[in-house]
Parts: structure tokens; sequence; C-alpha cells
């Protein structure tokens, strides 16, 4: 199965390269993904070995997502690992998201935090436990951590789901799109690495446009039922 990482980035210079470094030890391509980053974030990915897709503009994370994805199956890639630039996904876990994906029929292999939350904040956990509760109601499989970046992806779900949003909405967007399609989802466990990040999720914003989203693909559910 060839596989290759797309990493969506805005300023992340400090990880980047380390990030970077590892993959390809891992005979992996990355694809970094830079969304309007102001630092030098796409300089290093580029002088560390990444391929680089440029945003000129802050397009949103989903966005990056977006144009990753298209680029890896126009390059004939038969799955993407998406994984996240801060540091918070550890590269140990790649190679298990390869080894389940080759002997799975799922089409969604999905990162789950929720066994190991040790540094956690409390409110992303509560949050996330809802959130993942609600979205595995809306597809009708169990998805423990739906809100979790680090995931795999075959290029035949990718080739089929058709995604609307652009911010960090879209995660959601795939495995609800994705279940729709008949397409199935599981999760393995992954650690994940908490260092003080701050998030770049707008507490108001995001979540009003995240309600607004679940609301839609409800009815939207309810249509289909």
């Amino acid at each position: 199965m060839r596989t290759c990482v797309i990493i969506p980035t805005y300023n992340e210079s400090k990880e980047i390269a380390h990030l970077i470094n590892r993959i390809i030890k891992l005979g992996l391509q990355a694809i970094v993904i830079d969304d309007g980053s102001q630092d030098d974030t796409a300089n290093i990915a580029v002088s560390c070995g990444a391929k680089v897709l440029r945003n000129d503009l802050n397009a949103g994370k989903g966005a990056s997502l977006i144009k990753g994805y298209s680029y890896a199956i126009s390059r004939g890639f038969d799955a993407v690992i998406s994984m996240d630039g801060d540091g918070q996904h550890s590269c140990d876990d790649i190679g298990a998201f390869i080894q389940k994906a080759e002997t799975s029929q799922a089409a969604i292999i999905a990162g789950n935090r929720m066994a190991m939350t040790k540094g956690m904040p409390i409110l992303r956990i509560l949050t996330n436990r809802f959130i993942s509760w609600l979205i595995s109601l809306i597809t009708k499989q169990y998805i423990p951590d739906t809100q979790c970046g680090f995931r795999l992806i075959k290029k035949e779900a990718l080739q089929k789901i058709d995604l609307a949003t652009s911010k960090y909405e879209t995660e959601s967007e795939i495995l609800i799109k994705a279940a729709r399609l008949g397409f199935k989802i599981e999760s393995i466990p992954i650690k994940t690495i908490y260092s003080g990040q701050l998030s770049r999720i707008n507490p108001f914003i995001d979540t009003l446009r995240f309600l607004r989203f679940i609301i839609l693909e409800s009815i939207r559910s309810l249509k289909h039922a």
C-alpha cells in the first residue's frame, strides 16, 4: 500500500523539521501544506526534503487537508495519513496505522487518544467525548475520538467524498460523509504529546461553526434514514 503523510501547518517552524525527518526515515513522503504561515515553516520543510504546497492566505485546516488529499491522489498514493504539525502526534504510531489498513476492510483508520488522556485538558476531554458520541450517533458507527486529526484514509474514500467545509469541522465532515457512503471506520489507540501547545481553535467562532455543521448534518442524516 503506497502511503504518504500530509501535514497541514501554520507557523510550525519549531517542530516541523523533526517531524519531517522522522517521516522520511520511515521511507514515506512528507507533504506539508503551509497555510499562509508568517514564519519559516515552508522553507524549513523544503530543506528537510518535504513536498510543500502553499496557501497564500490562511485558508483553514480543512482547506489545507483538501489540498493535500487532492495532491496525494493525483500522485497515485493508495492511502494518506494526516497528522498535525505541532508535535502532538507521534511518528511511532505511523506503522500501526499502515499495518491496520493493510489487514482491515475499513476505509478510514482513526487515531484514538481517549484511552490515554494523561496531560489532556479536562475541558478538551469532556468536549471530545460529547462530540464523539454525537458523531458516532450520526454515522451509526462507534468512533471514540472523532476530533483526532491523526488518521489514515484510503484513496477509495477520498475519491468519493465531496467536502464542503474548510475549517476545523472538515475532519468531522469526512467521517460523516464516509459513513453515509457506506465506508467502514475503525480506530487504533495512539499516544498524544501535550507540552503546553496553544490551541488555534477559536472557542466561540469555531464552536458555533461546528454546531451549525452538526445540526445540518443531523437533518441530512434524518432525511437519509
